[in-house]
């Protein structure tokens, strides 16, 4: 943690003014001296700002402006940061001593600092190559089954490891940038550069906006081909289908940058700040998600406070073509269809999943589901009544909701809700495979331990929840996001400390995709999260 903590001190300083003058409430505000407010915005960016914004307006959390803030004042703040609330808020008790608490209480009753834009030259100036192009192999240095790897993101270290699918073996830990929140792989060939290979080249976004290329086909110590920087604060990324654009959208600066995806160099900026869906201006309109298209040469950007899903067309970034999709707030997470032509995301303020075709670009439907859906990467699968359905689960309550997905086949199951399954706890990630016969859902958002240490499994056929698993029974530590290997055959739980998070204390769990037993633990990981097995996601194999 010591790593990724001064790399922040030095972000939090850009993120922002000093902690005096016009960064200091002129009224009541609680008084902090510059170290003390340096090290709550460092705090609060790292723990805060995903859910309540940089400018603390609110989104999937409440605001935290002062003028909502110190109506409550600092005692019942420090309760609510510690305890958590029933609307989904993380406990932060196991996480920050008291003091850090009472700290961050006292920060967010002050102005929240406004930070710096970034231009496109600021961009290039970050922007490396550590291998030529002309040296990138053109088969695989090594006789690993590569297609069968796992990318796993060990969020508080900034790294990224590569595992081997096949024989559990941590192949590298890549430097990455400050808590990776997805990597995504290339997922077509270009037909002018006979070196690349489906899935070969990953791509991590940080959250503090870098950009990592991953290549597969190196060696571990050279892996890591180049890099960038895009934003302040970033979550996701993706590759476009021909293989030639990598595009990252902006928390702050609220805008998407489209890159060479050859050399990372930004060539493109767009901003998102606009009108919301209710007609507002928005100037904190953060890109929640982006996603390639499979069926079209476009990206599908989720402008998370204004509601909208933008389809961008990369096939002339001279030109840009951007269709602007009103939907639902605040847009989160999403995945594609078994067809790959409908995007299901969660808006999870409306407490819907927002259906877009991607063929005609329009709204094809809005779903009623239940408190702030969160499906992560999703789950299709078929059901006995209600043919092709897609699940999420959510982080204000135990219940995975499952809807029809086949408008082709079953039109009057389509977009509609078919059954829910509750569960023991709230969970942020929901997974399966074509070949298995269960769903695991997570459990992270349970404020009880034993909850939060445990994933459920439900039976495709009987909707019944057939096994609780508890992953881990180890003080402060939580199960976390399930990934399948290639052949379905195996399904790994990330085991995430999160309190002594600067230590390779962190697991993940294999078990049997059938049985459900556990068959074996791979060790040495910092905070292991978000896991990406090669083969399913170039394929959307959900």
């Amino acid at each position: 943690m010591k790593r990724a903590t001064l790399g922040l001190s030095t972000l939090a300083l850009a993120m922002g003014l000093s902690a005096g003058g016009s960064a200091m409430a002129a009224n009541q505000a609680p008084t902090l001296t510059p170290e003390e407010f340096e090290k709550a915005k460092t705090m609060y960016f790292q723990r805060c700002a995903g859910c309540h914004g940089v400018l603390r307006t609110g989104a999937t959390g409440k605001s935290l402006l002062p003028k909502d803030t110190l109506k409550k004042g600092t005692e019942r703040l420090s309760r609510i940061i510690e305890l958590g609330t029933e609307g989904g808020m993380n406990n932060f008790d196991d996480i920050f001593e008291k003091a850090d608490i009472d700290l961050l209480a006292k920060y967010i009753q002050n102005e929240p600092p406004v930070p710096p834009e970034m231009s496109l030259e600021m961009m290039k100036e970050h922007t490396k190559q550590f291998v030529a192009l002309e040296d990138y192999p053109t088969k695989p240095l090594h006789g690993r089954n590569w297609e069968n790897f796992f990318v796993v993101i060990e969020r508080d270290a900034g790294k990224a490891a590569i595992i081997d699918g096949d024989t559990k073996e941590v192949i590298a830990h890549l430097d990455t940038g400050y808590a990776v929140h997805v990597i995504k792989g290339s997922e077509h060939h270009k037909v002018d550069h006979p070196k690349d290979a489906v899935g070969r080249f990953w791509y991590t976004i940080g959250r503090d906006g870098k950009v990592n290329k991953i290549d597969l086909w190196q060696t571990p110590d050279k892996m890591l081909v180049a890099e960038t920087k895009m934003a302040y604060d970033a979550r996701d990324i993706a590759v476009s289908g021909d293989g030639k654009y990598v595009i990252a959208g902006g928390y702050w600066p609220p805008h998407f940058v489209i890159m060479d995806a050859d050399t990372l160099d930004p060539l493109k900026v767009v901003s998102t700040r606009g009108i919301n869906v209710d007609g507002e201006y928005v100037n904190e309109a953060r890109v929640a998600a982006i996603y390639t298209t499979p069926n079209e040469s476009t990206f599908l950007v989720a402008v998370k406070e204004l509601g909208q899903m933008w389809q961008v067309d990369y096939t002339d970034l001279d030109n840009l073509r951007i269709e602007q999709i009103n939907s639902a707030k605040f847009l989160h997470d999403g995945f594609f269809d078994p067809s790959g032509r409908y995007f299901q995301i969660a808006a999870n303020a409306s407490n819907k999943m927002v259906v877009v075709d991607t063929k005609t670009r329009k709204l094809e439907a809005l779903i009623d589901v239940v408190d702030l859906p969160h499906p992560g990467p999703g789950a299709n699968w078929i059901d006995k009544e209600c043919g092709q359905v897609s699940g999420t689960t959510h982080l204000g309550v135990g219940t995975v909701s499952v809807w029809g997905s086949d408008p082709i086949n079953k039109p009057d199951q389509a977009w509609k809700l078919c059954y829910e399954v509750e569960t023991d706890g709230a969970g942020v990630f929901i997974r399966t495979h074509p070949d298995s016969q269960y769903v695991w859902a997570d459990q992270t958002k349970h404020p009880e331990v034993e909850v939060q240490q445990s994933v459920q499994v439900f039976d495709k056929d009987t909707r019944e929840i057939v096994k609780t698993i508890r992953v881990t029974e180890e003080e402060g530590k939580v199960a976390v996001h399930i990934e399948f290997t290639q052949d379905g055959s195996e399904a790994w739980v990330s085991v995430w400390n999160r309190k002594d998070n600067s230590n390779a204390t962190g697991e993940i769990v294999v078990y049997d995709a059938k049985t459900l037993e556990e068959k074996y633990r791979i060790k040495g990981l910092t905070t292991p999260t978000g896991k990406f097995n090669v083969h399913n996601r170039i394929n959307h194999v959900t």
